[in-house]
């Protein structure tokens, strides 16, 4: 790409300090002042300039220098789509089966069994079912190579209001069973910046295992990255790329970090790696010989600002324990696991579900709509219990068959030993068994960064 572009005005970028951008292109810099990337390299705005092409930013070894804006690409939210009509990878014939009775304009959109990047849309006319290749090519999808759209959404939004071509409009979708929260497309990873190349991926020694994928240590460009692979790309993809959504929209010091996606024959969602694992096993593995109230003051307060963070935002994490808090080589602990959808196939009697964690609103219902802020809260009260008792199992005395029961009747844990008094009625708030009697995250993280600053 040559130099003289950068002439080219940018003044309609809103960049701030802070933003991410990946780069788009080599650059090599011009003089001492520059700042030189490589294609895919990760950068941060620091701050504009007079030129409105020229930006300072800062590396990940935290070189800061000058950038020229049409050599990076700002990293854009991928969010949810509600496509109850796409269904994914099925075949032509389990397509065709969905679509009866065939009746005109009825329709579906599913993976390209040929073309592994595309979509085929197939439409019931006169009895008949025609399938329709949606191509995928410079970020745009397209059936005739005349009309191009963003993501699925607007191409079905167009066919729907005018067939433009094809055998009928769309009337009637065929909706997926299941989970229809929303779906995500990789065509928006894609031409929102979160896709990486996996040669620049070096995967390590495996150092998780998942319902959904096995963690591995790894390097990308050199930094430190835990690398998580999906296991069945047929039945774990879309919660794979819901969580990577969700971690697209989410900027917080004590929240950990998209890296990108790999996107090939399986996908690989890279995050920061957080050197000290998980909280609870911290916890425990130290102990009170190493670990100083001033630490467990730290973390619980990083967490708490955490999901003050999720809580403005509206979003609810549903499975907050010390097991779902990663430590950060310096200390800094932050949340994880936010985004899978965890309990779609959790029932009561599972041993998956987190029955010691999660308030008795959402034990009773079981059903997504029941948990919110104020269940997160309840669990963070639990989670205040691990790190104050140096990560034991929480109701430590009753069998798991009968927590429910003892919660139900008041019952609540005593403060574990050493436990300052303002971190107990921290507790015992959270632990309202009125929902709207529980304080905000935003309210507890006052009082948290007050003992804080008196911790010693």
């Amino acid at each position: 790409m040559p130099m003289d572009r950068v002439n080219q005005s940018y003044a309609s970028n809103s960049w701030n300090p802070g933003d991410e951008v990946v780069g788009l292109y080599d650059f090599s810099g011009r003089s001492q002042d520059d700042l030189p990337f490589k294609k895919g390299d990760l950068l941060v705005i620091v701050k504009g300039t007079t030129d409105p092409n020229w930006f300072k930013a800062r590396n990940a070894s935290g070189r800061e220098g000058m950038i020229p804006a049409n050599y990076v690409q700002q990293r854009k939210v991928v969010t949810l789509h509600a496509m109850p009509w796409y269904h994914g990878k099925i075949s032509r014939g389990e397509a065709e089966d969905l679509l009866s009775p065939r009746e005109t304009g009825l329709f579906l959109v599913r993976d390209s069994n040929n073309f592994p990047k595309d979509y085929t849309l197939c439409v019931c006319y006169e009895s008949k079912v025609e399938h329709y290749h949606i191509s995928y090519a410079d970020n745009k999808l397209s059936i005739d190579n005349e009309e191009f759209f963003n993501n699925l959404e607007e191409l079905v939004k167009h066919y729907t209001n005018d067939a433009d071509g094809l055998c009928t409009r769309l009337i009637r979708p065929v909706t997926k069973k299941g989970d229809n929260f929303g779906t995500v497309s990789i065509q928006d990873f894609k031409s929102g910046g979160w896709v990486i190349n996996k040669k620049d991926l070096d995967l390590g020694e495996l150092i998780g295992k998942g319902d959904f994928g096995d963690v591995y240590k790894g390097f990308y460009k050199g930094l430190p990255v835990a690398a998580k692979q999906l296991k069945d790309q047929d039945r774990g993809s879309q919660a794979f790329l819901q969580e990577a959504g969700l971690m697209t929209s989410l900027n917080h010091v004590n929240l950990v970090k998209l890296i990108g996606l790999v996107i090939g024959d399986t996908i690989i969602l890279v995050t920061e790696f957080m050197g000290k694992g998980s909280l609870v096993e911290y916890l425990r593995s130290r102990g009170r010989t190493v670990i100083t109230k001033k630490d467990q003051i730290h973390f619980a307060t990083d967490t708490c600002a955490a999901m003050d963070h999720l809580e403005s935002k509206g979003l609810v994490h549903r499975d907050l324990a010390a097991r779902n808090v990663l430590v950060h080589d310096d200390g800094t602990a932050k949340v994880s696991d936010f985004g899978l959808a965890k309990f779609g196939d959790f029932s009561l009697s599972s041993q998956k579900f987190p029955i010691k964690w999660t308030a008795p609103e959402s034990l009773r219902n079981n059903v997504r709509k029941s948990f919110t802020n104020k269940s997160d809260m309840w669990s963070f009260g639990i989670l205040l219990w691990e790190i104050y008792s140096f990560g034991r199992v929480p109701y430590p005395r009753i069998p798991l068959a009968d927590v429910v029961m003892h919660i139900e009747r008041g019952y609540r844990m005593e403060a574990p030993e050493g436990c300052p008094a303002e971190i107990y009625a921290l507790m015992k708030q959270a632990w309202e068994m009125n929902p709207d009697n529980r304080p905000t995250f935003n309210e507890v993280l006052s009082k948290l960064n007050n003992l804080r600053s008196i911790t010693v």
